[in-house]
């Protein structure tokens, strides 16, 4: 029985909500229906938020190779020329020299570090775990615009499946007014009857301008976060087949898979090697320097010189104000701080993912439970309208009947919505929602291309992108 076309009785609203927000239940998807997928596929590739995490994990990937290059020599070439007058005179009585000339020189100065205390190989690896680090956070937020994604698609249809579910209920009260003045005129009811449908109608037209503005503001919320308005939209599923069997089960994998976790365990990392980097200042530093100058009239009695030198030299620090001190245990305050923030993080994501394991558990039995309410008030509805042709009911026990009846369409409706999004926040908990395992038609970004392309450079000012 249709829920929009009918005009008659209860059954005007009688499928209206699951006709919209039917689940996996629902029949054959219309081809050129928008679905959940290729609304997900659409905020990955186009989030602004998301490409600007990207750009800041390509800014994160050359810490690398800053770090790498304390391992390098660095060369500087010098050079210098103009004009001088000179007037000499080597003591009391002796002729005086005079003369212009052009000094001019050329050269050429390289040095390499060959111990600074490990410094350099300890950089390189809080560098590499730093970017480590901002690829878990990019994944965090690929989770968290997937999750907005399908929140905000599951919240339109809710939000239109209600909408139809308030206007078919005012169509109904349109009705249902109608025909109780039919009936006042020939004085079956009383006027009171009458007033009672005029009230009920006027509340149904004030829930139905409710729910479209509900629908116009999730509209613009599913413009911001997918990038297009709605149009045409397939009923979503619960992603339950990528959820793993059990609580226990689930909270094992979220401790260990949630990129907020394994960002926390890079950050230890971080801070344990930056530890090592302060203890080196307290180390020796051996270096090596050659140099080679062409040096030409730098004096009137000196044509030309050339000087080549070579010399290895080490820095012992003794006593330095302590400040290297200072810092090696402030570096070690912060390593405690990181420890800490790793437990803080995995109770959140324990909590996290037990919270939303209870919601989908409930969402499956609500769903269950307003669906057999539906059932029984369209049974009731339909029993306390007969009842009242008889005689036995009034005009205000039908309109009761009819309003416990669309209330249990919109439960159901939420119960619905409820039961995809608690699925999808609950994939988020234990950290696998993503393109690669909701199996989405879309190129991953993949983060490692960038890094590799700028770990090795040497030299260069151009991104790999051509900028």
């Amino acid at each position: 029985m249709n829920g929009i076309s009918g005009m008659h009785g209860v059954k005007l609203f009688t499928g209206a909500a699951v006709s919209v927000l039917l689940l996996s239940l629902a029949g054959p998807v219309p081809a050129l229906a928008d679905t959940i997928e290729s609304a997900l596929v659409r905020a990955y590739q186009n989030n602004p938020q998301l490409n600007a995490q990207r750009a800041q994990v390509r800014s994160t990937d050359e810490n690398v190779p800053q770090a790498l290059s304390g391992y390098r020599p660095k060369v500087s070439l010098t050079a210098s020329g103009g004009y001088q007058y000179q007037d000499l005179q080597s003591g009391p009585g002796t002729d005086s020299i005079n003369g212009t000339r052009l000094p001019r020189s050329a050269g050429i100065t390289a040095s390499q570090t060959l111990y600074n205390g490990n410094q350099t190989a300890n950089r390189t690896r809080a560098a590499e775990s730093q970017v480590s680090g901002a690829r878990e956070a990019l994944r965090s937020l690929d989770q968290s615009v997937l999750l907005q994604a399908a929140t905000t698609y599951m919240d339109y249809l809710r939000d239109a499946a209600t909408l139809e579910v308030q206007r078919s209920n005012v169509r109904v009260l349109e009705q249902t007014l109608k025909q109780t003045r039919d009936r006042f005129n020939v004085g079956e009811v009383t006027r009171t009857d009458v007033a009672q449908s005029e009230a009920q109608l006027a509340a149904g037209r004030t829930q139905a301008l409710t729910a479209e503005a509900n629908l116009t503001t999730t509209r613009a919320n599913f413009r911001r976060i997918i990038g297009n308005d709605p149009a045409n939209l397939a009923p979503g599923s619960p992603v339950d087949r990528f959820l793993p069997a059990t609580l226990a089960a689930a909270v094992e994998l979220g401790l260990v898979e949630h990129p907020n976790v394994t960002a926390a365990m890079y950050g230890i990392d971080v801070n344990f090697l930056q530890v090592k980097v302060a203890e080196g200042a307290l180390l020796p530093t051996v270096t090596i320097q050659a140099s080679a100058q062409q040096a030409n009239e730098q004096s009137l009695i000196q044509m030309r010189s050339f000087t080549a030198s070579a010399i290895a030299q080490i820095s012992v620090p003794i006593y330095q104000g302590g400040g290297e001190y200072s810092l090696i245990r402030q570096s070690k305050e912060n390593l405690a701080q990181q420890r800490l923030n790793l437990e803080t993080t995995r109770d959140q994501t324990r909590a996290t993912v037990v919270q939303w394991w209870g919601s989908l558990q409930a969402g499956k039995a609500q769903v269950q439970s307003a669906q057999a309410q539906v059932a029984a008030s369209e049974i009731a509805l339909n029993g306390v309208r007969e009842e009242a042709k008889a005689g036995q009911r009034t005009t205000l026990d039908v309109l009761n009947a009819q309003q416990a009846l669309v209330n249990a369409r919109v439960a159901l409706v939420t119960a619905q919505h409820d039961r995809v999004v608690a699925s999808y926040n609950v994939l988020a908990a234990v950290g696998r929602l993503s393109p690669q395992v909701l199996g989405l038609g879309t190129t991953v970004y993949d983060p490692s291309v960038h890094y590799h392309q700028v770990r090795d450079s040497w030299a260069g000012v151009r991104t790999p992108d051509g900028r």
